[in-house]
């Protein structure tokens, strides 16, 4: 079978987070970092069979629709029957009978046809509302990612610094704090990839608002690691290899 290279393949997302997790789990199997791994690979999971199912009609609200157009029709075709039986004439109350048999079929059409309308937005509003569920989800997500790499802190590797009684221990070789802000980004990049998902078999104006929201935090949380990264780097002491 051809491959797809104009679209996410959800299944390629929840084995890159899987490998993502198992390499954080190996580098660092006791931190915080890991767990949040595993929870990232859960929420790639869900978004995958997630995403199926907005491919997929949600077929009782469907029926409902329906049934409904049916008896529009149905109703119509019995108003304009009744119509014709009413006996126009010069008379005063046969003429009023026939306005008050038109005024009730036209009420009909409009409260009928509202209905209609109301359910042929009502899928897309139900998927809508459990895929804003999720997104939101994914933000929450991204920012507790954010809070493990806040205190992991490069400067202390520069010549001169003075920690204080209060600086965050810090127990990580420049090589290990190199691994662990690249997981972070990683993740990060990937939870934009989930979110990206949503959006893609749905063209939702909220959906896709929300879906840039999520991609333009993880972007700038992700400028933020490579920014320390940079730090590390450029240290005269760092070799890029463990130890």
């Amino acid at each position: 079978m051809e491959t797809d290279y104009l679209s996410l393949d959800a299944t390629r997302i929840v084995g890159t987070a899987g490998r993502l997790a198992v390499r954080i789990r190996e580098r660092f199997p006791e931190s915080g970092l890991s767990r949040v791994a595993v929870e990232a690979l859960g929420v790639a999971e869900k978004a995958r069979s997630e995403a199926e199912e907005i491919r997929r009609p949600i077929w009782w609200v469907r029926a409902v629709y329906g049934l409904l157009v049916l008896g529009l029709v149905g109703l119509v075709i019995l108003s304009v029957d009744a119509l014709r039986d009413v006996q126009i004439s010069t008379d005063g109350a046969s003429i009023l009978d026939y306005l008050q048999a038109l005024e009730s079929l036209i009420n009909e059409v409009i409260f009928v046809g509202a209905a209609i309308f109301f359910l042929a937005q009502w899928e897309g509003r139900i998927k809508r509302k459990r895929m804003l569920a999720a997104l939101h989800e994914l933000r929450s997500l991204a920012h507790v990612v954010d809070m493990h790499q806040l205190t992991k802190d490069p400067d202390r590797f520069r010549p001169g610094v003075v920690l204080t009684a209060s600086s965050p221990v810090r127990a990580m070789t420049q090589f290990e704090l190199s691994r662990y802000l690249d997981y972070c980004s990683e993740m990060l990049s990937l939870i934009g990839k989930i979110a990206a998902l949503y959006a893609q078999d749905f063209d939702d104006p909220a959906v896709l608002a929300a879906v840039n929201e999520v991609e333009s935090l993880t972007t700038g949380l992700a400028r933020k690691i490579w920014q320390k990264l940079m730090v590390v780097y450029s240290s005269p002491l760092f070799t890029g290899k463990g130890e």
